[in-house]
């Protein structure tokens, strides 16, 4: 900007009495002019023409176009990836030194002999040392026990598994109390939050609905033949966390890593897959290093044609391969098993959680001192994981001599508008109309504490993932709507909820709003409890209703079985076998789930039922003569067999 300079020196000044009227009209102009200058010159020295711009917010722009490299695309067409070799793997048996080191499914660490180390030429590749698995375990364990934070704890367990396969499983099986929370949840709720940044190696396949018409050479490409069961995710609800896209595939890999630690299902039989549409989160898509497709998520429909792909490239390249869908939102996942029901498939979030939560309702109903025809269950929650449970609970009456609407009668449904009815006013999911009341004479109830008033129920489920929704006006609500039945009754509080920062209540307020006379159940474990009540101190045990107590044993039982479909009589099967899997020392403990260390025991018993239900329902695929001696022989020979099948790492 040019700079012009006025002069005031007294030589320039004229005065009045030297001045003609024209040197005085030039004089005053001047000055004028001089005095007008001279202001804006200082408006202009202190304006800046930027400050009314919010120039964050135009670099974020700028930053979130920048990472859109898939902007201004029309893509009504898709390529087919040709590949043209196959993939060469050297067989076990012919592989040595790092060939062996380096495979985690054939890497034994320090606990080679020394005729492996002279046989496959390892000698000096590890060190002279021999060490037995538990030496092994022991370094693990205090590997992890030295890790600050439960992320770090995972991301170790993460290494030794892409190291060593046997260890890692051997680790988890004896001392899974300890690291299943670590495995999956509540730790791999916030390792899915950050999956796109703790990123170090492929786990999993990752298939793009930009590669929809590659599935079926995506499937292939896995290194592994024949996988006997596959735990696939779109990430558009992952746990109480919400759509986190790619990120979501964390999920997949932990629930199939249960799948070999609490039912032993050959970890090279697991596929885990995410399904990759985009994804509706802010700040996956504003992140520079989200691993997933920078785009919003694909509508429903074009969501639906790509899982039907998926699944008739299931159905092409792994026909024996169980299917089991996880964490999709809840209109999504009652859709894609209503439609895939005649396939090999079945929804955890909707079949699983349903069952455990039965099992558990099962025991809790024994422990209650209420009788059948008193129950009345109010579940807040009402998306694919309460509607799941409910129906499965419904099953439980109506397999003992109720009417279908008289079971469904004793459930009452809450969602974030209130009590679920027919005249509320708002168009109801699909899911949802089954259990909307139609006997509330127009009455509407807004707040979980207007429907424990109005219903005065014995049972309330929790499937909200919001935390502390069960307050303790109402726990004390239906501590007295219980009470007022009779002496002896007890309540049924189930906040199942996960992770631990979504349960609707801990372990401690619930016995403390309750004075201890609550049946408890969570998804996410808490410790035991002690409260002095007088003299007397008593240790409370709370009970965990994780899914691990299912699917894996209801998985393992399909899978041998070679069940051509997973039926709803298996699925209910699963549950009432769980519930007879207490011993003598959990009774007297007031338990209504087995010890999660004896998960594994539960699971072969979950399994055997599993499979004597797929040969009532004649979906078992099975040779008749193997059937013929099971059933002369009975559960001890076809418990045998089970055992015989599956993985348990010794060396």
């Amino acid at each position: 900007m040019a700079s012009y300079n006025y002069s005031t020196t007294s030589s320039e000044l004229s005065t009045p009495r030297s001045s003609s009227p024209a040197s005085v009209n030039s004089r005053s102009s001047s000055t004028t002019i001089s005095k007008r200058m001279s202001l804006s010159g200082r408006r202009m020295s202190g304006f800046n023409p930027m400050q009314s711009v919010d120039t964050s917010a135009l670099e974020a722009q700028m930053k979130m176009a920048a990472l859109d490299g898939l902007r201004g695309y029309a893509q009504d067409h898709y390529a087919v990836v040709k590949q043209y070799r196959t993939t060469d793997y050297v067989p076990k048996n012919q592989a040595g030194g790092y060939q062996i080191i380096r495979e985690p499914a054939w890497n034994k660490g320090t606990s080679f002999s020394p005729d492996e180390r002279i046989s496959k030429n390892l000698t000096g590749l590890i060190p002279h040392v021999l060490e037995s698995l538990e030496t092994q375990c022991m370094r693990a364990m205090r590997m992890i026990n030295s890790r600050g934070t439960n992320v770090d704890k995972y991301l170790y367990l993460s290494s030794l598994k892409a190291n060593n396969t046997d260890l890692f499983y051997r680790l988890l099986i004896d001392n899974v109390e300890q690291l299943m929370p670590l495995v999956y949840t509540p730790t791999i709720g916030d390792v899915c939050l950050q999956y796109s940044t703790l990123y170090t190696r492929p786990e999993a396949l990752y298939i793009s609905i930009k590669q929809r018409k590659s599935i079926p050479t995506i499937l292939r490409n896995w290194p592994y033949p024949n996988p006997s069961i596959c735990v696939v995710t779109d990430g558009s609800r992952i746990l109480g966390l919400g759509d986190l896209g790619v990120n979501g595939v964390g999920i997949s890999i932990g629930k199939l890593a249960l799948y070999t630690g609490a039912a032993g299902i050959h970890p090279e039989q697991t596929l885990p897959i995410v399904l990759d549409c985009g994804t509706a989160n802010e700040s996956n898509l504003r992140d520079p290093l989200y691993l997933g497709l920078r785009q919003k998520r694909v509508s429903p429909e074009v969501a639906l044609e790509f899982m039907d792909e998926f699944m008739a490239a299931v159905k092409e390249v792994y026909p024996d391969m169980l299917v089991q869908f996880e964490d999709f939102e809840t209109e999504k996942a009652f859709q894609y098993l209503e439609r895939y029901k005649k396939e090999k498939c079945f929804n955890d979030d909707i079949q699983g959680t349903g069952a455990v939560v039965l099992a558990g309702y099962i025991g809790a109903v024994n422990l209650s001192g209420v009788p059948m025809e008193d129950q009345k269950l109010v579940f807040m929650g009402a998306g694919s994981a309460g509607v799941g449970v409910a129906k499965q609970v419904m099953e439980y009456y109506t397999r003992r001599g109720l009417s279908e609407q008289a079971a469904r009668d004793k459930f009452y449904l809450v969602d974030t508008k209130g009590l679920v009815t027919r005249d509320r006013g708002d168009k109801l999911a699909a899911h949802k109309q089954i259990f909307a009341r139609t006997d509330n004479n127009g009455h509407q109830f807004h707040t979980l504490e207007e429907v424990i008033e109005y219903v005065k129920p014995t049972a309330l489920i929790g499937l909200t993932a919001t935390f502390g929704v069960f307050t303790e006006s109402v726990v004390r609500a239906l501590k007295s709507s219980v009470d007022a039945g009779g002496l002896g009754r007890r309540p049924i509080l189930f906040p199942l909820s996960n992770p631990l920062t979504k349960a609707e209540c801990t372990f401690e307020q619930a016995i403390t709003w309750t004075e201890g006379s609550v049946i408890f159940a969570s998804g996410s474990p808490f410790s035991p409890f002690t409260m002095k009540s007088g003299d007397m101190i008593n240790t409370f045990y709370p009970n965990q209703g994780n899914n691990v107590y299912v699917f894996p044993g209801l998985g393992l039982g399909a899978i041998l079985a070679k069940a051509s479909r997973v039926t709803d009589a298996m699925v209910y099967t699963s549950a009432d076998a769980l519930s007879g899997c207490l011993n003598r020392e959990e009774i007297k403990m007031g338990l209504i789930y087995p010890k999660i260390e004896r998960v594994r025991d539960a699971s072969v018993v979950v399994a055997r039922e599993v499979m004597k239900a797929a040969r009532r329902e004649g979906v078992s695929m099975l040779p008749e003569d193997t059937w013929v001696e099971w059933e002369e022989w009975g559960d001890v020979a076809l418990t045998a067999w089970i055992k015989k099948q599956v993985y348990d790492p010794k060396w």
